[in-house]
């Protein structure tokens, strides 16, 4: 079988131990690499004076990693810049945050000119190219112009904008056409697909073709569906291993009785944490009888510290968890628990299985990991009930969860109350479907769904002859 070449943002060595605090894109790429051998290839997250594109190369848990530093302007345009201050606010519906500047824009492509001309001899005439992400929509035209003939696929993670709101970026057309440079491009859900469909077709005027290929003029490339799922086997035995245990034990005992609601999102303003604190607090007022029975324990891990926005809603949320706890806690009951670390997964594993409750409502999300790994934690025989947005890519797939309004205090109010009083028998028959779904669609589910695309794709195509620069 031909190797799988990755390329990512950022690249995160696997630690040896399934209690690493990895996210859950790194872990199911990880998963990826072991089952086809490859390289996976990106960004070290470190910072050099000057770009050399010097490649560190590790090998760790069977996966292979090589990674280039880049410099502090590369950094600041590239990622701080045009990657989360333009695109993630925008393909994510808060144009208000988005910022245009032309110096982004430059920064971006010259990182994803630097890692084509880097990651290119690393490539094998026989091997398979998979670009993850938003951070790299031109590393495939950038690939072509250095004449790479490989079968190369996209994956986007995040949710993909209204034609209305993408027009909003400079050079939007431009952006896009890059990715007719692919093979094969994958989104999460039908709808993301269907509106990239709907911005080629009004500002590009590409046909769609039978076969599901999207076509301008001599370029052409195929969109799949493909949502990313877990490693759902592996997460159920962590829940089981000693250190999850102990973590569940733990929870149980600070608990006193009382039902535990956990929410797990890195601090990002897309997760809906500000109006999730909104709907426990209607929670906590639309029924008095129950508050003292439950606490919410939120853990939010900062991330992008450097940038603006994301230092706003950390004091939005500091502020907001203060005035909830001083309203409503009690000499013996803190409604709130707010904490800003990330956990193991083992830990988390074992966090999961002690709540009554997984709150998981992002305002939009290109999928949502958590949501299934907190149904993977679950006792078969006392499963907890998930609460999940419906503006979640995992909303197609997990539609026995109650699904929500995150806009919305009240409908989160009244699911919380709902969740609580729900009985074991539905909650186990809708536990169990969850489960049926988590198992049956996991992350070797979406590499082999997506891989197979990808390599069906005939050798011999336009969008494989070399890129005019």
């Amino acid at each position: 079988m031909s190797r799988l070449i990755v390329i990512s943002n950022r690249v995160t060595a696997p630690n040896g131990s399934n209690s690493g605090a990895q996210g859950g894109l790194a872990v199911a790429l990880a998963a990826a690499l072991r089952e086809n051998g490859g390289i996976w290839f990106g960004w070290s997250g470190e910072q050099t004076d000057q770009f050399t594109g010097q490649i560190s190369m590790q090998r760790s848990e069977g996966v292979t990693t090589a990674t280039v530093d880049l410099e502090e302007q590369d950094i600041d345009e590239y990622y701080n810049g045009y990657a989360n201050r333009t695109l993630w606010p925008l393909f994510h519906y808060r144009i208000d945050l988005a910022e245009y500047e032309r110096g982004f824009a430059g920064g971006y492509q010259r990182v994803n000119e630097r890692f084509a001309e880097t990651v290119r001899p690393l490539i094998e005439p026989d091997d398979v190219v998979w670009v993850q992400d938003y951070h790299m929509f031109p590393l495939g035209q950038e690939l072509r112009r250095r004449g790479c003939k490989n079968r190369i696929g996209f994956f986007l993670h995040i949710p993909w904008p209204p034609r209305r709101l993408l027009s909003s970026l400079p050079k939007a057309h431009e952006l896009i056409e890059t990715l007719f440079a692919y093979d094969v491009i994958g989104f999460h859900t039908q709808e993301w697909m269907e509106s990239f469909i709907d911005f080629a077709r009004a500002e590009m005027e590409a046909v769609v073709q039978p076969d599901g290929v999207l076509r301008i003029g001599l370029k052409s490339v195929k969109l799949v569906a493909c949502p990313i799922g877990i490693d759902a086997k592996e997460f159920a035995a962590l829940a089981e291993s000693d250190s999850a245990r102990e973590t569940y034990q733990q929870m149980r005992t600070s608990s006193v009785g009382r039902s535990l609601i956990v929410g797990v999102d890195r601090l990002d303003y897309s997760k809906g944490l500000e109006e999730r604190f909104l709907g426990y607090e209607r929670f906590l007022t639309t029924y008095p009888e129950q508050r003292k029975e439950v606490y919410l324990l939120q853990i939010a891990p900062p991330s992008r510290a450097t940038v603006e926005t994301y230092q706003r809603i950390r004091n939005t949320l500091e502020g907001l968890s203060g005035k909830i706890n001083g309203a409503h806690a009690d000499l013996d009951w803190v409604p709130l628990r707010y904490v800003n670390q990330g956990y193991p997964r083992d830990v988390l594993a074992g966090v999961y299985r002690a709540a009554k409750i997984g709150l998981v409502t992002p305002l939009r999300d290109g999928m949502n990991l958590v949501a299934k790994e907190y149904v993977a934690a679950q006792d078969p025989k006392d499963p907890g009930v998930l609460i999940l947005s419906k503006f979640a890519g995992a909303a197609i797939q997990m539609e026995q969860a109650l699904l929500v309004n995150p806009y919305s205090a009240e409908e989160v109010s009244d699911a919380i109350c709902q969740a609580l009083n729900m009985p074991l028998e539905e909650r186990i028959e809708r536990w169990q479907a969850l489960k049926q779904g988590v198992d049956e669609q996991d992350v070797m589910w979406w590499l082999k769904k997506f891989t197979d695309e990808l390599r069906s794709v005939p050798m011999e195509t336009e969008t494989r002859l070399p890129v005019e620069a």
